[in-house]
């Protein structure tokens, strides 16, 4: 397989593309706006309730164990990338349409992806039960934690308020641990259509981003957002993503992780999650600020999934030259 091929966006990613391509021209207005957020939070509701369902209590159990391994992630996810992200921001303000500064910020604030990570760490031949747990608790975490990092560190008027938080909890945790609690009875008719629990995570934030970027349309982004922009933040989202990679791997290394823990690591701990991170900004910004603050996320999401899945054929070919034997 080539490196072109690894270019070569998903189809979700052409879907999110035409999406806000669409709401750029065609908004939602009217009496179809408070009707789309309706929809909107019903969607996001049932996004987080059929995760919640889908959410095994015995891989939470099995990984936990690792301690030390998802205390390298949080501080990745957490600590490195909000710094990062403040020293980014702040340098970019200037630079930088308003408002893409800060969707800069948010996107460090948010949590590990699930799915992708798990996959890449399997992919990688690493610590698939670490990463399961691992992203899982990431992700549950940030539920409280992005909202409360944004929080503290906006000083501007867009300050984010605790009715906004409560909404998250509201609208994210309270479905996420409310299929969980039902998983006993749901599981199997979950599991049997995984297709469907897809259908909704990737609608539900179709739906924020139609909604988000015609807001946006609505509200002259996209007169504001200059090419530079555009190329500044492909760029800054690579340096990102390499650093963050680079002093994982080195990290993992000194302090004596394996390879197969150090693989879960690097893939939990150099992500962000696109599907926590549109449901909540569509909760804690306003409509008008929510195309500018998902940019950053949406650019950057693409990019990990190219640079994840060059990484991962790299770790597994050099674990087939290491153990020959398994071949």
């Amino acid at each position: 397989m080539t490196f072109l091929t690894y270019m070569r966006p998903d189809r979700f990613t052409i879907a999110l593309l035409a999406t806000a391509a669409t709401a750029s021209i065609l908004p939602a207005s009217g009496a179809a706006a408070p009707v789309l957020k309706v929809i909107i939070s019903c969607s996001i509701a049932l996004l987080f309730f059929l995760q919640g369902a889908r959410l095994s209590r015995e891989a939470i159990v099995k990984g936990a164990i690792h301690w030390r391994l998802h205390l390298a992630v949080f501080a990745a996810t957490f600590i490195l990338f909000p710094v990062l992200g403040l020293l980014l921001s702040v340098s970019l303000e200037s630079v930088l349409a308003p408002g893409i500064a800060l969707g800069v910020l948010y996107l460090c604030l948010l949590p590990s992806t699930i799915q992708s990570s798990i996959t890449f760490t399997s992919l990688a031949q690493g610590n698939v039960a670490a990463a399961v747990c691992s992203a899982s608790a990431s992700n549950m975490l940030g539920v409280f934690l992005t909202p409360l990092l944004m929080s503290s560190v906006m000083n501007t008027e867009g300050a984010i308020s605790l009715s906004s938080i409560g909404s998250v909890v509201g609208q994210i945790l309270v479905p996420f641990i409310a299929g969980h609690l039902a998983r006993p009875w749901i599981r199997t008719w979950v599991e049997q259509r995984r297709r469907l629990t897809v259908t909704v995570d990737r609608g539900a934030i179709l739906f924020v981003v139609y909604y988000a970027f015609g807001e946006a349309m609505t509200n002259g982004l996209w007169y504001q957002l200059r090419p530079r922009d555009l190329i500044v933040l492909v760029i800054l989202s690579c340096v990102l993503l390499a650093l963050v990679v680079v002093i994982m791997t080195a990290a993992s290394r000194l302090f004596g992780f394996s390879r197969q823990d150090e693989i879960a690591i690097v893939f939990c701990g150099s992500k962000k999650s696109l599907g926590s991170g549109v449901p909540i900004a569509s909760i804690l910004f306003p409509a008008s600020m929510i195309g500018a603050v998902i940019l950053p996320l949406m650019l950057f999401h693409q990019i990990q999934l190219i640079v994840c899945a060059v990484l991962a054929r790299s770790y597994a070919s050099r674990t087939v030259l290491i153990n020959p034997v398994n071949e």
